[in-house]
C-alpha cells in the first residue's frame, strides 16, 4: 500500500489544482535568474569562441582587445591562473566516464565554438566589442563529425555512465527466431540532434565576498553540482562558497551539468578578486552539450497473429573525443513488449564534437521513436490494429530486471486515449481519410519512462505564530516544485497553503540532487513529508502534555491535522491548535530534518515506470507537403498526480517539444568544418503557437507501491513516443514510411 501523505482532514491539497505559488514573481519581473543579480563592483566577461573544430592555437593576439578602455585583463591558455590538475576534480556529480573538458587549459581545439578567452570588462559593451579584437591564428585538422561514417570505429564503453542501466543480456537467439518468424520488419531509424534551446541562457554571477569567499548565482538545475564543482576546481573549502540558484529560464537537461562561463566566472573572480558576470550568447549555446546523433536498427519477427517471436534493437551513438557519453536508448523495447528472443546492443563512436548532454527524456525519446514506428510497421505487415499488436505483446513484468513492476496502468491508457481520440472509427487503410484537400492520418505510439527516487534531504521550520518554512536545495526548472512542495507540507501539518514558504536552490539549504530525471517529486516530496511530520509529532507531544489536554491518553496515529489544530479523527471537538501546544511547550520554533532516497518504501522490490499512449491527428496538404497536428491526445499514467494544474502543464511541454522533433527541430552539422550551421533561433525552427492545435491530456487512475507517495514523476513522459505516433499517423495520411525525423516538405514530396 502506499504511505499516506500526510495525517490531515479531508481538506488536502494534494491531488487538488492549484496555481504555482511562484507565478506572481515570475510575471512581475521579481524573480532573478542567474545573469540578473547585482553585485558592488561588477565586471563583465565575454567569450571569444573558437574558429575551427579540430586542431591546435598557433598565436593569440590579445593587444588590441586589452588597449581598449575599460578592459581589465584578457584571459587565454597562456595566462590562466592554475587550477586543479587531476581529471578527477573537474567531474561533476553527473558526468559520464573521461576526462571532461577544461576551458582554456592548453591550446588544443576539440570541437568548434570551444572558448579560447575571456575578455573582461567594466561593462557588458566593452567587454563584448573588445572580444571582437582578439585575433587567433590556428592549425587545423579535418574533424570527423559523421556518426554513420564512423560506425567501423564503434565500441561498448569499458566504464559505465553511473545511474545508465547497460543494456541486459540477450535472451533466446532473437537471429534465428527472425530469420523463422513468418512476418518480418527491419529498418534504420534516426532522430536529428536536437538542441535545447531554454529561454535562459548559460550564465554566472559570481560575486566577491572578501577574504576568499564568493556567493554564486549559477544556471543550473542542481546547486549542489555546481558546488561541489567549484570546490573541486578550484581548491576552496565548501564553507566558502555558496551557490544559488532560485529561479530557472528552462533547463531540459542542459542545466544538469556546470558549464564553461561558471569556470570562467569563478576563475576571473578569483583572480580580481572582484565579481564577475559571464553569460554566454545564444549562438554560444549551440556549441556544446545537444541530443546525440543516434544511428538504430529494430527488427521484429512475429508469427501470423503478430506475437512477437524476436526483437532486436541496435542503436551506435556518438560522443566527444573526451567522454564517452552513454544514455538508455535500447531497454525500452524489452520493457514495453514481451518476447523470448531478445538481443539489444547500444555502442560509442567518437566524433569531433562537445559531449552530447542529457535532453528530456534523454534515450527514451530517440529509442522509443525507433521501436514505436516499428510496432507500426509490423501492424500493417501483419494486418493488426495498431492497438491489438501492442496488446498482444503487452509485458507483465520487466523482464531486463527480472521484477514485477510497481504499477503498470497501460492498458487503461490505451482504453482511455482510444475513446477520447475516438480511435474506432479510423480507417486503417493508408490515404483513405480525408479533408477537403488535405489527407488526414491517425497514428498512435507508447510512451514509457523510467520512475526513479533519489537520495535527498529536506528541512521544515515551524514558528511560533503557526508558519511554515520547507526546502532544500534542488531546483525548480519551471515544472511547479515550489507548488508541490508547499502542498504536500501543508498537508502535512494541516496549514493553508499561504501559511508555508518553500525554498529552494541554495546551497545552505539541506542537499538534494540535481533535478532531473523526473524523480525531484517523489525524492524531495518525500523527504519534505518526513520532516514535517517530524515536527507534527514533535508539537502532538507539545500538545499532549499540555495540562487538561484534550489530546491526553491520545495515540499520534489517531489524530489528523487540519485548519492550524490537532484534533482526534472524528471528534473535531477534542483539538489544540499548533500555536497552543508550542506556546504551552515554551519554544519559538521547532525544526526538522529528514531524507530519503532509494531504499525508503518498496522502490527495490518493483521496476517502477510510468506509461503513456499518445493518439495523434495530422493533416497533410498533399500538394505543398505541409503537415499540421491538428489533434493529441495523451494518456498517462504517473501514478498520484499532486497537482493536475502543474501536471497537465508538464505533459502540454512535453508534447510541444515532441511536435518539434517529428516535425522540425534539426541542428545540422556540417561535415567538412564541423561546425553547427543552423546556430540560432531563425534557423533552427521549433514549435510556435500557430503550430499547437488540441492537445488533451488524461491522467489514468494509477496507484503505485514502489515510493512511499506512490508519485511518479512527469517531467519525461509527455514527449517519448509523441514523435512516433506523429510519424506513424503520416503514413497513415500518405502511405508513405519516413524513419528520419524531422519530417520535412522535401521528405513528404520527395
Amino acid at each position: 500500500m502506499v504511505t499516506t501523505i500526510s495525517s490531515t482532514g479531508t481538506d488536502s491539497f494534494v491531488g487538488t489544482a492549484r496555481s504555482r505559488v511562484d507565478g506572481p514573481a515570475k510575471v512581475t519581473g521579481l524573480a532573478k535568474y542567474a545573469g540578473e543579480f547585482a553585485a558592488p563592483d561588477l565586471a563583465h566577461g565575454y567569450v571569444v569562441s573558437g574558429g575551427i573544430a579540430k586542431g591546435r592555437i598557433t598565436a593569440i593576439d590579445t593587444t588590441s582587445a586589452e588597449a581598449v578602455p575599460g578592459v581589465i585583463k584578457v584571459y587565454t591558455h597562456e595566462n590562466r591562473p592554475r587550477t586543479a590538475w587531476l581529471d578527477y576534480n573537474y567531474r561533476d556529480a553527473v558526468a559520464p566516464p573521461g576526462s571532461p573538458f577544461r576551458a582554456l587549459y592548453d591550446d588544443a581545439i576539440h570541437y568548434s565554438g570551444q572558448p579560447v578567452a575571456l575578455v573582461v570588462a567594466e561593462d557588458f559593451e566593452t567587454a563584448r566589442y573588445a572580444a571582437s579584437l582578439v585575433r587567433v591564428t590556428y592549425e587545423a585538422e579535418l574533424p570527423a563529425v559523421n556518426v554513420g561514417a564512423q560506425a567501423e570505429l564503434a565500441y561498448d564503453p569499458p566504464m559505465k555512465r553511473a545511474g545508465i542501466k547497460p543494456p541486459p543480456e540477450p535472451w533466446g537467439d532473437a537471429d534465428g527466431a527472425f530469420q523463422a518468424a513468418p512476418k518480418k520488419v527491419a529498418n534504420d531509424y534516426r532522430l536529428a540532434v536536437e538542441h535545447h534551446n531554454p529561454m535562459e541562457p548559460h550564465a554566472s554571477t559570481v560575486v566577491w565576498e572578501g577574504g576568499g569567499k564568493i556567493t554564486v548565482y549559477d544556471k543550473i538545475q542542481g546547486v549542489s553540482n555546481s558546488h561541489g564543482y567549484i570546490a573541486a576546481v578550484f581548491g576552496m573549502n565548501k564553507e566558502d562558497v555558496r551557490v544559488l540558484n532560485p529561479y530557472l529560464g528552462g533547463g531540459f537537461g542542459i542545466g544538469l551539468r556546470p558549464q564553461y562561463q561558471l569556470f570562467l566566472a569563478v576563475l576571473a573572480a578569483r583572480d580580481l578578486e572582484r565579481s564577475v558576470r559571464v553569460t554566454l550568447t545564444r549562438d554560444q549555446m549551440f556549441t556544446f552539450g545537444y541530443r546525440p546523433d543516434v544511428r538504430q536498427r529494430v527488427s521484429l519477427g512475429a508469427d501470423a497473429e503478430g506475437r512477437l517471436q524476436s526483437l532486436r534493437h541496435d542503436a551506435l551513438s556518438g560522443t566527444s573525443r573526451f567522454e564517452d557519453y552513454q544514455e538508455v536508448v535500447v531497454n525500452w523495447s524489452a520493457i514495453l513488449y514481451d518476447c523470448d528472443n531478445v538481443a539489444l546492443t547500444y555502442n560509442l563512436t567518437k566524433i569531433d564534437t562537445y559531449t552530447p548532454a542529457d535532453m528530456r527524456a534523454p534515450g527514451a525519446v530517440t529509442g522509443v521513436l525507433a521501436l514505436e514506428i516499428a510496432m507500426d510497421e509490423l501492424a500493417y505487415e501483419t494486418g493488426q490494429d495498431p492497438i491489438a499488436l501492442r496488446l498482444k505483446n503487452y509485458s507483465e513484468s520487466d523482464r531486463t530486471e527480472g521484477k514485477p513492476f510497481g504499477s503498470k496502468a497501460l492498458r487503461a491508457c490505451y482504453a482511455e486515449g482510444a475513446d477520447r481520440f475516438g480511435w474506432a472509427r479510423r480507417n486503417p487503410e493508408p490515404r483513405s481519410m480525408r479533408d477537403g484537400r488535405e489527407l488526414v492520418g491517425w497514428g498512435m505510439a507508447t510512451g514509457v519512462w523510467e520512475s526513479l527516487m533519489q537520495q535527498s534531504s529536506a528541512q521544515a521550520t515551524l514558528t511560533a505564530d503557526g508558519k511554515l518554512t520547507v526546502g532544500n536545495s534542488t531546483g525548480d526548472l519551471g515544472t511547479g516544485t515550489y507548488t508541490i512542495l508547499t502542498q504536500i507540507a501543508a498537508d502535512a501539518l494541516g496549514l493553508q497553503m499561504e501559511d508555508v514558504t518553500t525554498k529552494l536552490g541554495d546551497t545552505d539549504l539541506a542537499e538534494a540532487p540535481v533535478a532531473g530525471g523526473s524523480w525531484t517529486a517523489a525524492s524531495s516530496g518525500t523527504a519534505v513529508m518526513k520532516a514535517c511530520r517530524k515536527i507534527a509529532a514533535e508539537v502532538f507531544g507539545m500538545a499532549r502534555a499540555m495540562d487538561d489536554s484534550p489530546l491526553a491518553n491520545v495515540d499520534f496515529d489517531r489524530v489528523v491535522f487540519s485548519d492550524g489544530r490537532i484534533s482526534v479523527a472524528g471528534d473535531p471537538s477534542r483539538s489544540v491548535s499548533l500555536v497552543e501546544a508550542m506556546r504551552a511547550g515554551g519554544v519559538d520554533k521547532v525544526e526538522a530534518t529528514d531524507s530519503a532516497g532509494p531504499d525508503s518504501g518498496h522502490a527495490k522490490e518493483f521496476s517502477a515506470y510510468t506509461h503513456s499512449a499518445i493518439f495523434a491527428e495530422v493533416k497533410v496538404d498533399e500538394d505543398l507537403g505541409q503537415i499540421r497536428v491538428t489533434r493529441i491526445v495523451s494518456a498517462i499514467a504517473a501514478g498520484k498526480i499532486i497537482n493536475p494544474k502543474t501536471a497537465r502543464s508538464q505533459i502540454l511541454g512535453g508534447v510541444v517539444m515532441g511536435i518539434g522533433s517529428a516535425l522540425e527541430e534539426e541542428s545540422m552539422l556540417d561535415h567538412t568544418i564541423g561546425r553547427f550551421m543552423n546556430h540560432n533561433l531563425a534557423e533552427y525552427h521549433v514549435p510556435v503557437n500557430a503550430d499547437i492545435h488540441d492537445i488533451d491530456v488524461i491522467f489514468v487512475e494509477e496507484e503505485d507501491r514502489a515510493n512511499p507517495m506512490g508519485v511518479k514523476g512527469l517531467g519525461e513522459i509527455g514527449i517519448v513516443g509523441t514523435a512516433a505516433a506523429i510519424a506513424n499517423a503520416v503514413f497513415h495520411a500518405t502511405g508513405k514510411r519516413i524513419r528520419e525525423l524531422p519530417i520535412t516538405v522535401d521528405k513528404i514530396l520527395g
